[in-house]
């Protein structure tokens, strides 16, 4: 077995030298989530994903109601769009995203509409190897949603590119049954002044730009999430005690949520439960 593995590492080295791809079978097990391995191009399983039950998630409810219908009409062999996920960071999106992939699971036992819906994560680093894990999943007996978080690319990166044509526009194409989501702290995944850079300095202004913002066009869901405000943070926060059984008064409550989030300078659903956190500690709670 181990010479096995050697001669396939060898072969994958010489494969990347020369600039091929290997094709390979993915392989799937009972597991409902896996992660991709891009340099050896394999599907690793897991066990138990770590997520928020879809109604402790405040504070997003057409961002829900959006991205369920999608997901739903995904799972039940239906159309469905790419979806990028953009905006404040700590409002919740990558917890939807894993959130109701848990919440489609639990439907799918009572209703026989749904396909076996597979969630695959995707590093930022391994983007590139997009092409290869589409054709490992293309002809597997299940719908695949793939899902990248925090996705961005740097000046002079290029790895957008291969991410471009798989989502749209490349001769393959996406397979069926695959979904692509994304999450981003930027709208077009480049940064701002990249795009600026391109209006100042360009002949043709239009065309770069253009150039600099296709990537995101490929998705035909765009879903703003937006810093929010204090009555939604203390929402956030009631919600999340009152699901746990912390035991505080309201006034307390509301006084040291209020100075949490001054503390840390932002209001949103990750600061939301790192609060509720600290709270149960010191009333000598655990959140289970």
């Amino acid at each position: 077995m181990k010479k096995k593995q050697m001669l396939l590492d060898i072969a994958r080295s010489l494969a990347v030298i020369a600039g091929r791809d290997i094709p390979q079978i993915a392989e799937l097990s009972d597991a409902d989530a896996y992660q991709w391995d891009g340099q050896n191009q394999v599907l690793l399983p897991v066990e138990k994903v770590n997520y928020v039950s879809l109604d402790l998630l405040h504070g997003i409810d057409s961002q829900k109601e959006i991205l369920a219908s999608n997901t739903e009409q995904f799972a039940k062999g239906l159309g469905a769009n790419n979806a990028l996920l953009w905006g404040a960071k700590g409002m919740g999106k990558s917890s939807i995203v894993k959130a109701l992939h848990a919440d489609i699971l639990q439907k799918s036992k009572t209703d026989a509409s749904f396909c076996r819906l597979v969630l695959v994560e995707i590093h930022r680093e391994d983007i590139q190897s997009m092409p290869s894990l589409m054709r490992c999943v293309a002809k597997l007996d299940a719908k695949f949603l793939i899902y990248c978080d925090d996705l961005s690319f740097d000046k002079d990166e290029m790895d957008y590119k291969a991410l471009k044509s798989v989502l749209d526009g490349g001769l393959e194409g996406r397979p069926s049954n695959v979904l692509f989501y994304a999450t981003s702290n930027r709208r077009h995944l480049m940064p701002r002044d990249m795009v600026e850079n391109e209006t100042r300095a360009a002949i043709h202004s239009n065309e770069a730009i253009d150039e600099k913002v296709s990537l995101s066009d490929r998705f035909g869901l765009w879903i703003g999430f937006h810093n929010c405000d204090q009555p939604t943070y203390l929402e956030m926060v009631g919600h999340y005690c009152a699901h746990y059984q912390i035991d505080v008064s309201a006034e307390e409550l509301r006084a040291c949520a209020i100075e949490w989030a001054a503390t840390r300078g932002a209001r949103s659903g990750r600061v939301a439960i790192q609060f509720v956190r600290h709270l149960a500690g010191k009333k000598g709670q655990s959140l289970h």
